[in-house]
């Protein structure tokens, strides 16, 4: 039905959509399902109209009549509402705008050191026997404990139904009651005190209740051959304890790596640089610092190399890996043709897939045992511009190192490009200011005093030497040069005259 357009006064204006403008066709939108005493359609010159009436939204209620606990309870339950995921969230952008999938890559060797690498399909377990020892020492706690209880605990059983066996075979034990009948060993009645008596034989305890006569020759052997083995079981398993305990293992624990590896400019030069330090008073002696690149790459031939590593130079030639590890250092990278980031710019990092392991390596001065501490850097753990904060500052009479600041790093100003292109742009740019300085030198030249007499001297003998070769004009200057004689100094020509005058 047509409707007067002043009975829609009272509408509010966020209710009713756009007029299209003359000449367009009418666009209608309306629901199927809605009932027709809520839509009212108008009929105007300019198009079809479309208003829908709608009930007031209904406003939540006022905090300031709700109670405290009910506060607490709406907020509770709008905390636990589950958020609806937008599109396109598993996906971010870097700086330039290159799409990154946010997936967890799988890393060589973890942050803490650890080597993500396990070995399967082994069918020659044999060797691990050859070298027990270390076998011994590479089990965790849980297994070393066991073997260490076990080692001791078979031994004391294995002897004692020895000892048991000899006093049955002897017939000691049929005659306890008989103290004309002398025994193997004294107060041995059963397979418990023969137990007890190969505890206190192995580790000479003695309490001097139970002890062997001389009427058995066959008990002294064992005693003797008991001896030397609980001997030798105790030299073993206390010397895998005592490697076990003082491996240096546990002081990589207080060699600290930075969080994050930075890319910028030092001395005009793109460095990789990331930071490590010492926690401990007790220093590193001799420490060494290598890096290597994990990154899978595809020979000439065709051949796929997985995780290949390559050797990324921290100072090898100039002796900067051989570290005095007081304080936080920071280890330096320049990245140069023989780096493996020669060509890497900013944009190509963000699309990069490969891992730095950094390897720090010394002797801990209080053992003198040789200690390894390793970590890595992913590529979306190297920060492109940035350089870490300083740490150090000197107090009244020693210098203090603030390792709150030991992972932070702030924006610096560093050119997107790569490291060659940054390096031609310095080229040109050098080869651009030599030629402009020499042709500044020439220019002086030309215009000093002397050349001025000379170009004098040169145009009055003109009318002379008339016809005897070609005209040459350099700088606004004409100079008369004989044919088998032509003088050439720093992009200029010279004749035979101003030569013999010089």
């Amino acid at each position: 039905m047509a409707l007067d357009n002043t009975g829609f006064s009272s509408c509010p204006e966020s209710l009713s959509l756009p007029v299209p403008e003359k000449g367009e066709e009418p666009v209608e939108e309306a629901p199927k399902d809605a009932p027709p005493t809520d839509v009212q359609n108008t009929l105007e010159e300019l198009g079809h109209v479309v208003t829908t009436e709608t009930a007031p939204p209904t406003l939540p209620p006022s905090n300031n009549n709700m109670s405290f606990q009910d506060k607490m309870a709406a907020r509770e339950a709008q905390a636990n509402q589950p958020r609806k995921k937008v599109q396109g969230a598993g996906q971010e952008r870097g700086k330039f705008g290159w799409g990154r999938n946010k997936r967890k890559r799988q890393r060589y060797v973890e942050k803490n050191g650890r080597c993500n690498v396990q070995h399967g399909n082994m069918r020659e377990t044999y060797r691990y026997l050859t070298d027990i020892f270390t076998t011994l020492v590479d089990l965790n706690w849980r297994c070393s404990l066991l073997v260490f209880v076990m080692a001791y605990a078979v031994t004391w059983l294995f002897f004692g139904a020895i000892w048991y066996l000899i006093a049955y075979c002897r017939g000691d034990l049929d005659h306890l009651e008989d103290e004309a009948w002398t025994p193997c060993v004294n107060n041995v009645n059963g397979f418990i005190s023969a137990f007890l008596f190969s505890i206190e034989t192995e580790t000479t305890i003695g309490y001097g209740h139970r002890v062997i006569t001389d009427q058995c020759p066959v008990g002294t052997m064992l005693l003797l051959l008991q001896a030397i083995l609980g001997s030798m079981v105790n030299a073993f398993m206390v010397g895998c304890m005592f490697v076990k305990i003082s491996q240096p293992n546990k002081r990589a624990e207080t060699l600290v790596f930075s969080r994050n590896a930075v890319i910028s400019l030092r001395d005009d030069k793109l460095c990789l640089m990331f930071r490590v330090g010492d926690l401990r008073s007790s220093h590193i002696v001799g420490a060494n610092m290598r890096a290597k690149l994990i990154k899978s790459k595809q020979t000439q031939e065709g051949e796929f190399i997985p995780l290949d590593q390559t050797d990324i130079s921290v100072g090898f030639e100039t002796g900067d890996d051989r570290l005095f590890l007081v304080s936080p250092l920071v280890i330096s990278h320049e990245i140069d043709v023989r780096s493996p980031f020669w060509d890497m710019s900013q944009s190509q990092l963000e699309k990069e897939d490969f891992e730095i392991v950094v390897i720090l390596e010394g002797m801990v001065e209080a053992t003198g045992m040789t200690c390894q501490a390793r970590s890595s850097y992913l590529a979306e753990e190297v920060l492109w511009g940035h350089r870490f904060s300083p740490m150090m500052s000197l107090a009244e009479g020693f210098f203090d190192v603030d390792y709150g600041a030991f992972h932070h790093t702030f924006e610096v100003d560093t050119p997107s490009c790569s490291a060659r292109e940054l390096a031609l742009a310095a080229a040109r740019l050098d080869a651009h200011l030599y030629w402009s300085i020499s042709s500044r030198l020439d220019e002086e030249k030309w215009e000093g005093p002397n050349l001025t007499e000379q170009t004098g001297k040169s145009t009055d003998s003109e009318s002379v030497r008339e016809g005897d070769g070609p005209t040459f004009t350099v700088g606004g200057v004409t100079n008369t040069q004989d044919q088998s004689v032509v003088g050439e100094q720093n992009g200029s020509v010279t004749t035979d005259q101003s030569e013999s005058e010089a």
